[in-house]
């Protein structure tokens, strides 16, 4: 068995509306092979290696009985087992065998958390697999030699630790999930984004984008911090800074009694000895900290317990007492068995894998056993505790206790003023008394640490004691119980008009007065304008518009491509919209029928909360509503006689429907009984005076979805009526250009649907003279899509020039055009009337110049700066440059009207009259 390709999806997909690694199998010989048939062994082996597939329902009972379960589905159940092995939380899975997985291939699909961790688990899962395999069966499968899986297995968890998220950055995203604040990773380690755009806050561990640098500087200065808290009353010990070992001795002798030696600006308790009294003591913590900084600061020793006191934006939420790692001796073990049975606690894992971490004997746990005249095969007294680490922080060992309940009210004031005092929003101080329940004031005590970014699993997962919610209060600082996390997001599909309908949605938005981020098929925009460049459709650029700090509305058009490829970028949106479902890129990524497309674009509306927006003029958009969640329905129609749609709205639904009128038609809305008139569509400049039906149904989306993010109707009306199809606000989507003496129009339709709407929009535009298209269709689609891209326009014009995309895709040179040649003469097209010129920039040149006054110049362009810019630059020859046009008010005659105004004069649907004028 070997892995034939992967893909890691980010976020909803055909598969799951959570993040999911995909894999493709050749099973080769082993798809003869399920488990039973491989005998009890293998099973017996497998649950031993993996004890947590215990835990996946009467996953061991089909492992055994009858012929078992095939290994493409053992191997799925093995690599969420491997990640809740690294303390993952990992559960959905599925096995697609025959017709649902690609020709000779099976298909695993699993649930991941982080990516490289999902993406190692399966290769690891496929390793142990084949180990427990007998040898003639292994296949190509390589394992190294002396591979062992015990060793594999610690291997894999350090591994995943060093990507999985920390345990305190973890909680705070616990938190933040149970409060429903969104939350995106945004390097490999800790530094996370809470919320979206505008609402967002960030944090590296608990350190947040509050805390004050000057804070973190002073609480990381441990003399500063101590003089500090001393100037204010509060109780700290005696200290001195040192950077030699004589002056660590004097400084020893001047304060009188034990000692502590640490690194001036440590953490995490590396390099502090405590309760050093003798110069060769002193020696060695001197030495110890110098490991970790150049100044030592050596204090006096305050006998008692370590506490932890966790001050969140001036309140103390929790107070846990720190034990150092130990062991306690029965009068029989010696105690490298001790060690050993410590470890054993089912609490105890690798690093952060558990709530406690091992117990190593290594050299600070010699050098601790060294000054009480113990070694590794010592046999301690029943009772003894012994200690291996001088420190008491768990990921060194150690336990922790909850005393939060016990603390006493005069410890908890000390603990805020101190926190108060260095300015920190977030932090840990660490207190040593004899009994926090008592006041320091009666039984002394010493605050000998302030910490930024302190730890929140002791508090978290404590070894006793109750657990407490340490980082809810963290959140609740960072976004006060009713105030917004979220922006509101929209998302959109379909084969044709998405970009379209995104612009126009942005312009509506704008219009509202938000500051929108929208993704397209030509860039990611931010407040209208283009901050990264190319088709910018897929999960990637959703993540650039959230997390942008200026948005305050998230506008996605969202691309068959991007969802096979790696799913959605947001595990959900407020309101997601399908515009239809036509043929293009079939044949590709597995999608081969129109139903297959559909269910692709159905994830959209499958994620939407509030509204999903749905095209009831097609039949299999229409089907989309039983798949939605969303509270809302609103279904978009041109058929003003729709029955559904009818009864829909009749029931209290949501709708927006075309309906005629003496004045043309009007774009109306419909929710709750409410019947709302919009706009007249000839108002509307995208849709040239109602021409352009496909900009009508745009224009009803755009206008839906806003109705639906609750942008105001007069908004909605000023944005329609304010977008055109310029192209500066929409290039390569209807762009018309009529300063020739022909009109040129210019769209990037390539597919047979797209197609056959503009050569729709060409025949109901009034044209004088010929109508000629410059024709092509993208190298990489299926012969019968060029041939149907052919059969859209046969018959609808004078002259068709047939050219290639400047990428070939796979083709030959000329090898669209001559199918496009052949499919029109097969549609009854005149031969003399089609003409081949594969390069672009030839075929528009070309066509241009065969533009004679009142024809009309159909162009289905590729490159569209290019094409453009050829088009608005185009001289014929012997002619003079086209002259700027500028437009005055005119004086009105009275007997003039709309219908009878002289050459060059307009009147625009406010009822102005200009004057064309050109230099």
């Amino acid at each position: 068995m070997r892995i034939v390709e992967r893909a890691v999806y980010v976020g909803p997909s055909i598969y799951a509306h959570e993040p999911v690694i995909r894999l493709d199998l050749d099973p080769g010989d082993l798809r003869d092979w399920p488990s039973g048939r491989l005998g009890p062994a293998f099973a017996e082996a497998l649950l031993a290696a993996l004890p947590g597939l215990a835990a996946h329902g009467d996953f061991a009972q089909r492992l055994r009985a009858g012929d078992g379960l095939p290994l493409s589905e053992v191997l799925q159940h093995m690599a969420l087992a491997v990640q809740a092995m690294a303390g993952e939380d990992v559960r959905f899975g599925a096995t697609l065998l025959g017709e649902d997985a690609p020709p000779g291939l099976e298909r695993v699909v699993y649930a991941y958390t982080q990516r490289e961790e999902g993406l190692a688990a399966g290769e690891l899962a496929l390793r142990l697999l084949t180990s427990l395999l007998p040898a003639p069966l292994r296949g190509d499968v390589a394992l190294d030699d002396g591979w062992a899986w015990d060793t594999a297995k610690v291997d894999y968890i350090l591994y995943a630790q060093r990507r999985a998220l920390g345990p305190s950055t973890a909680a705070l995203v616990a938190a933040a999930q149970a409060r429903g604040i969104p939350w995106l990773r945004l390097d490999t380690h800790s530094l996370i984004q809470f919320g979206h755009g505008r609402y967002q806050q960030r944090i590296q561990a608990t350190l947040t984008g509050r805390t004050p640098h000057l804070a973190v500087e002073l609480a990381s200065d441990k003399e500063a911090t101590n003089h500090l808290l001393a100037g204010l009353g509060l109780p700290v010990p005696q200290q001195r800074l040192v950077t030699t070992l004589e002056g660590a001795v004097r400084a020893a002798r001047a304060l009188g009694g034990p000692v502590v030696t640490k690194p001036y600006n440590g953490n995490h308790g590396r390099g502090i000895s405590i309760d050093l009294s003798t110069p060769e003591e002193i020696a060695a913590g001197f030495e110890a900290a110098r490991e970790h900084a150049r100044s030592v600061i050596v204090e006096t020793y305050i006998a008692g317990d370590d506490h932890r006191l966790l001050v969140v934006d001036g309140a103390l939420v929790a107070a846990t007492r720190r034990t150092p790692g130990h062991v306690v001796g029965d009068g029989v073990a010696d105690i490298a068995e001790l060690v050993d049975r410590v470890n054993a606690d089912p609490r105890r894992g690798i690093g952060h894998e558990k709530v406690l971490t091992q117990l190593e004997l290594d050299e600070q746990a010699d050098a601790m056993l060294e000054r009480v005249g113990y070694g590794h095969f010592s046999v301690p007294a029943a009772g003894e505790v012994v200690y291996l680490r001088a420190t008491a922080n768990l990921s060194t060992g150690g336990t922790a206790t909850d005393v939060t309940d016990l603390i006493h009210p005069d410890n908890r004031d000390m603990a805020v003023r101190a926190v108060r005092a260095i300015g920190l929003d977030v932090a840990g101080v660490d207190f040593i008394s004899p009994d926090i329940a008592r006041s320091h004031r009666e039984v002394g005590g010493a605050i000998c640490e302030v910490n930024a970014a302190p730890g929140l699993r002791m508090h978290v997962a404590p070894s006793e004691g109750r657990p407490r919610d340490a980082a809810g209060p963290v959140l609740d600082m960072l976004f006060p119980p009713g105030t917004p996390s979220r922006v509101p997001i929209a998302a959109l599909t379909g084969t044709n008009g998405k970009t379209t309908t995104v612009r126009m949605l942005a312009h509506i938005a704008k219009m509202a007065g938000h500051v929108p981020g929208m993704t397209s098929t030509d860039g990611v925009y931010i407040d209208g304008q283009r901050t990264v460049e190319g088709d910018m459709t897929g999960p990637l650029a959703a993540r650039m518009v959230l997390g942008d700090p200026q948005i305050d509305i998230a506008l996605l058009e969202t691309a068959r491509g991007g969802l096979l490829r790696a799913g959605m970028g947001v595990p959900e949106v407020d309101v997601g919209a399908v515009l239809n479902v036509a043929a293009d890129h079939l044949g590709a990524r597995g999608v081969d029928t129109l139903a297959q497309l559909a269910r692709v674009k159905r994830i959209v509306v499958e994620v939407a909360r509030d509204c999903a927006v749905l095209n009831a003029d097609d039949p299999l958009v229409l089907r989309m509503s039983a798949y939605t969640q969303a509270r809302n329905v609103c279904y978009v129609t041109t058929n003003p006689s729709h029955a559904l749609v009818r009864a829909h709205i009749r029931a209290g639904g949501r709708a927006c429907a075309l309906e005629d009128g003496v004045n043309g038609q009007m774009i109306t809305l419909y929710d709750k009984g409410a019947h709302l008139p919009l706009l007249w569509t000839h108002l509307i400049p995208a849709t040239l005076e109602g021409r352009a039906t496909h900009n009508v149904s745009n224009a009803m989306f755009a206008a839906a979805m806003a109705f639906a993010l609750g942008l105001r109707l007069e908004a909605i009306r000023q944005g329609l009526r304010t977008f055109d199809t310029t192209f500066f606000q929409s290039p390569g989507r209807l762009n018309l250009f009529e300063e020739h003496p022909f009109k040129v129009l210019m769209d990037y339709a390539h597919n047979a649907h797209a197609a056959a709407t503009m050569t729709d929009l060409a025949r109901r535009m009034d044209v004088d003279g010929r109508r000629i298209v410059v024709l092509s269709a993208p190298g990489d689609r299926r012969d019968t899509d060029i041939d149907a891209v052919a059969r859209a326009v046969a018959g609808q014009f004078d002259h068709y020039i047939l050219r290639r995309d400047d990428a070939l895709r796979g083709r030959g040179e000329d090898e669209v055009p001559q199918r496009l040649a052949r499919a029109l003469r097969a549609a009854g097209v005149d031969a003399e009337a089609i003409e081949l010129i594969p390069d672009e920039q030839q075929a528009v040149d070309a066509a241009l110049r065969m533009g004679r006054p009142g024809d009309l110049v159909l162009i289905f362009a590729d490159q569209l700066s290019r094409t453009w810019k050829q088009i608005t630059k185009f001289r014929a020859e012997g002619s003079a440059a086209p002259s700027p046009v500028q437009w005055t008010t005119h004086a009105q005659d009275d007997e003039e009207t709309p219908d009878a105004l002289p050459e060059g004069v307009v009147q625009d649907a406010r009822g102005l009259v200009f004057r064309r004028e050109t230099d």
